[in-house]
């Protein structure tokens, strides 16, 4: 048995359902379960992103140009 999940916005009691290319099933089952709109991340990881963008934007010169710090690796070798 194959399961597609998908996360679907509700709009005035409705939502549609795409299924994917090449479905064939003609009879499907569906639960509908509310989603909870909490996250699963950690307050700590949360608050240290926090206190990275504090940091950033009092010193934008903290940012690395990622494209360049891969050149950097590659030329280092």
């Amino acid at each position: 048995m194959n399961a597609i999940r998908q996360f679907i916005e509700v709009k005035n009691n409705t939502f549609n359902v795409v299924l994917p290319e090449g479905f064939t099933a003609k009879t499907v089952e569906v639960i509908i379960m509310p989603m909870d709109v909490e996250d699963d991340i950690p307050q700590w990881q949360k608050d240290i992103v926090s206190e990275r963008v504090a940091s950033i934007k009092q010193n934008p010169e903290l940012l690395i140009d990622e494209e360049q710090f891969w050149k950097d690796i590659e030329n280092a070798r």
